[in-house]
């Protein structure tokens, strides 16, 4: 935070003696105005108050794996970063870098047998119960926490969660350990000051601070993308690790940073309390996350998508593909169906339909509503758990021209052919795949805009399931000549989604 000098202002006002018969105006001088001094916000007693509970994470684990914080660096700017850290540790004799192997005696280089990766936690109660993130101990072999008084304790993993990117880790001491608590992200307010503790590059428990910049960010990580966005200085090693309020309160865990050099350019991201916390409350009793499952594939509902489904707005969750034995299919749910409702709560897009499903229980009845051949309509659904999820058979579609007999020239940019035994085999189609195959796409067309390519399956063309190229020739004809956007239904390796396309564009 940069000091700012105070600046006293004098302010003189003086009247003007105006002359005149009978008339005297005084000229008189006004006290000096000070203005008050700007006051640098002090968080020392903050940072005495939280930090013996954050915690450096060191794992150790097997050559060759990706996950952790600090287990690789390349490019020059990490060039530079590994021989500051190199210089760094000749002087003042601190370890080398973690991740990199340390010379012999003789000089010859010792053989790597583990990668290492340094990152950040938080001690949540008395007991040793610690929350980091989950990229940084998936793939430990040992994991080996350092308290702020350098005291060692090994750590074991309780369970961990891939789509928030938590992990809670169990330390076991003869004596109570300091913690912190979690706040209430909710009422986080952007420009509120932050501080935020951590391992940046292994080098041990570092405080940034800075404020909040954003809210709800959405970097496309994932379904429950919420994040907080601060310019508090976050680098690698300072995953996992604690984003405090001025209360002392954990409002966020810093997981990721934007940068195009590795290092920080005050673009950090911050899970928000409000997610993690009835998260790290299940892994910590159970070791996993109980997450609803309804058992469909969505997309988003386009201006175009919407305009070919008569819908009067973009809202709601299109749905591409219902699993097999899901609790979609046995509610009556199908393909092309947009989702538009929840127990009356309306959607607004996959994110939110997605996240509400999830935070359910599984075998919780659900009233869905949602939008099928111009009408509104509803079913009731019991929720499925995703750990049960049906797994999706994976075809192999390279997007290259797949011979085909034949294929039929049609208007909107594609070339249709029939699904050969030939082709079934090469593509590696089941035979439960039906409808005909995109034998080439026209470049700049409008299927090429709408992402079409050679190799995928036509299997619908608005609400009618297409057997034959003839029968796809008839029905986008008609389409057309309704005006509106025609709405397809495609297959590509082994997923569905739906594409609209407009007949001004055609």
């Amino acid at each position: 935070m940069t000091k700012t000098k105070s600046r006293i202002l004098t302010a003189l006002a003086l009247t003007t003696a105006l002359t005149a018969p009978a008339l005297i105006v005084p000229m008189f001088s006004a006290p000096a105005a000070i203005a008050a001094p700007q006051v640098v916000q002090d968080f020392s007693d903050l940072a005495a108050k939280v930090t013996p509970a954050v915690v450096n994470v060191a794992v150790t684990m097997k050559t060759g794996a990706e996950d952790g914080d600090d287990v690789r660096m390349s490019g020059p700017q990490d060039k530079q970063m590994e021989e500051f850290m190199k210089r760094f540790a000749e002087r003042f004799g601190q370890p080398a870098q973690p991740g990199k192997p340390q010379g012999r005696p003789d000089g010859k280089q010792r053989p790597e047998h583990k990668g290492q990766a340094v990152g950040t936690g938080f001690i949540v109660d008395a007991k040793g119960t610690i929350v980091t993130n989950y990229h940084v101990v998936s793939k430990a072999d040992s994991i080996t926490v350092t308290m702020a008084d350098g005291t060692k304790l090994p750590a074991k993993l309780l369970g961990g969660d891939e789509k928030t990117d938590l992990a809670v880790l169990k330390v076991d001491s003869d004596k109570p350990l300091p913690f912190v608590t979690f706040g209430d992200a909710a009422k986080v307010r952007v420009g509120q000051a932050v501080m935020a503790v951590g391992n940046p590059f292994g080098l041990g428990g570092t405080v940034t601070t800075g404020i909040v910049s954003a809210r709800g960010r959405d970097i496309q990580s994932g379904p429950f993308d919420d994040y907080i966005q601060t310019d508090a200085a976050i680098n690698r090693g300072n995953s996992g690790g604690p984003l405090f309020d001025m209360d002392g309160k954990v409002i966020g865990i810093n997981t990721a940073i934007y940068s195009p050099s590795g290092g920080s350019i005050g673009l950090g991201f911050a899970i928000p309390s409000s997610l993690a916390e009835p998260v790290v409350a299940q892994l910590k009793d159970s070791g996993r996350v109980e997450r609803g499952l309804l058992g469909v594939q969505i997309q988003p509902v386009t201006k175009e998508i919407a305009e070919s489904l008569s819908l009067k707005s973009e809202k709601g969750a299109l749905v591409a593909m219902v699993q097999p034995d899901s609790p979609a299919l046995a509610a009556g749910i199908k393909s092309g169906d947009v989702i538009v409702s929840v127990d009356g709560k309306s959607v607004d897009g996959i994110k939110e339909l997605t996240r509400t499903i999830s935070a359910m229980k599984p075998g919780t009845s659900v009233k869905l509503g949602f939008w099928r051949d111009g009408k509104d309509m509803t079913a009731t659904a019991k929720v499925g758990d995703q750990k049960e999820e049906s797994a999706i058979v994976k075809a192999k579609a390279d997007g290259k021209p797949v011979e085909a007999a034949k294929p039929e020239p049609m208007a909107y940019g594609v070339s249709l052919a029939p699904i050969s035994p030939e082709t079934r085999q090469q593509m590696k189609l089941d035979a439960e795949v039906k409808g005909v195959l995109v034998a080439a796409v026209e470049p700049g067309s409008p299927a090429d805009d709408q992402g079409l390519k050679a190799g995928d399956i036509l299997q619908q063309v608005g609400r009618d399931a297409i057997d034959s190229p003839k029968m796809a020739a008839e029905k986008l004809k008609e389409a057309k000549t309704t005006g509106k956007p025609v709405l397809m239904k495609i297959y590509r390796e082994g997923m569905t989604r739906f594409v609209a396309i407009s007949p001004r564009a055609a």
